[in-house]
This record gives structure tokens, C-alpha cells and sequence, in this order.
């Protein structure tokens, strides 16, 4: 197992959820971690709230503008010397009938899926290269795979999610740089709106924060690429 002790993480979209599960694990594996949203606010006060588990900093960014992106990356190289991991957790889901999505609702979705996801490596790949190596985790969903009604945009920038995942990976494996990505299905959080009754047999944000973590583990000549990862016993239908 490959420890993960002063490696330099970038966790976007870590606020809260998934994302901030993400961040708190890795704090507890020894690793140093930005935290990243687009909310300052929500930034600071995370960054507060950890300040307690490990070296942690914080950037407000929008992953929809390439600039911030960038800064985002240069900031956490200047703050901890380098960067070793970077995981993409932004993203954002309108749920709406094709005929009622308007165009910013469908920009908004593809431009935080996919365009933020592509700007993050893009800007990433040079710093992992100049450590010798790294690990980039993007957090897909089973809707990438199963598409279902109501969800156009969003089945459909994690459909692209997983071709570009598995594209970058074959372009950057020599340069010992592993990419995977992950599929959770139902988790509890409040993604996509709140106000729901919990449902104790969906997936927890930790959950999804092992795995990720897991991955980043594993013995560097192994590369699990794709990791689908449902609820064990939802409701039956």
C-alpha cells in the first residue's frame, strides 16, 4: 500500500459532501490538502473546521473559468512545493425534461462537468509530471453509464466524463501518472436539492471518500481505472 503522508492533494468542489469526506480522509492518511469551492465563504470556514487534522489551505474557485483553475493549481504548488493528487468533485446536476432546460441550465452543467473537469487536468498534468508522478481521481456517477429520464445534460456530461477519463489515462499512464475514475450511485447528501427524508440504504459521502482514497493506495504497477460503486440493498422495485 502506497502511503499517503505529505502528498499534496487538490479537492475540488470539498466544502461539503462528497468532496469534504474526500478532503477529511485524506487529512487523516497524513496528506496535505487544498480545499477548493466557489464559495470564499464556505472555502474559509472549511478550512477553519480542518484546520485541526493537518496541513490544510483553501482557494475559491469557480471550475467553469480556466484562469481560476490555473491559479488554483499555481497556489497549492507555491503553498506546499508541489502537487501529487488531484481529485475532480465539482460538479452540478439540473433535473429537468429536455423541452425545459433552458441554455444557461444546460451550460451550467456541462461547462462545471466537463469543461472544469478538462481545465483541472489540463492545468494538473504539468505540476504531477514535475513530482515524477501522481494520481487524478474524477468522481463520475452511474449516470454515465445508465442514463434515465429528466437528466439530459447531466447523463450527458458524465457519459463525456468517462471518455475523457479513460483517454487521459492511456495518454499519461508512462509518465506515472494514474488516472481512475468513480461511479457512485444514490449517495445521501443533498446534491440536487434538499429536503428529502433520509434514505439509510443509499451511500454515504464516506463511502465514496474510501474508495477514492483506496485508489490512491494502491500499489502503483496496479491501476483499478473504473470503479462502479452502487448501494448494496436499495428498495426493491
Amino acid at each position: 500500500m502506497v502511503s499517503l503522508k505529505d502528498k499534496v492533494a487538490v479537492v475540488t468542489g470539498s466544502t461539503r459532501g462528497i468532496g469534504r469526506a474526500i478532503a477529511e480522509l485524506l487529512l487523516a492518511e497524513g496528506a496535505r490538502v487544498m480545499v477548493s469551492a466557489r464559495d470564499a465563504a464556505a472555502v474559509d470556514a472549511a478550512v477553519r473546521d480542518l484546520a485541526s487534522r493537518g496541513p490544510v489551505a483553501g482557494r475559491a474557485c469557480d471550475v467553469r473559468d480556466r484562469a481560476q483553475v490555473e491559479a488554483l493549481v499555481a497556489d497549492t504548488e507555491e503553498r506546499f512545493g508541489g502537487l501529487d493528487i488531484l481529485v475532480n468533485n465539482a460538479g452540478v446536476g439540473v433535473f429537468k425534461d429536455v423541452q425545459a432546460m433552458s441554455d444557461d441550465e444546460w451550460d451550467s452543467v456541462m461547462r462545471t462537468n466537463v469543461d472544469g473537469v478538462f481545465f483541472a487536468c489540463r492545468a494538473a498534468v504539468p505540476a504531477l509530471r514535475r513530482r515524477g508522478g501522481g494520481a487524478i481521481i474524477n468522481i463520475g456517477s452511474l449516470a454515465g453509464k445508465q442514463a434515465f429520464a429528466g437528466a439530459a445534460a447531466y447523463c450527458a456530461s458524465k457519459h463525456a466524463l468517462v471518455g475523457f477519463s479513460e483517454a487521459l489515462m492511456l495518454e499519461v499512464r508512462h509518465d506515472h501518472i494514474r488516472v481512475a475514475y468513480v461511479m457512485p450511485g444514490s449517495v445521501e447528501t443533498d446534491f440536487g436539492g434538499s429536503g428529502r427524508p433520509a434514505a439509510p440504504w443509499k451511500l454515504s459521502s464516506g463511502d465514496v471518500a474510501e474508495v477514492v482514497v483506496g485508489l490512491l493506495k494502491q500499489n502503483p504497477r496496479a491501476l483499478a481505472s473504473r470503479v462502479e460503486l452502487r448501494p448494496s440493498e436499495p428498495p426493491r422495485k
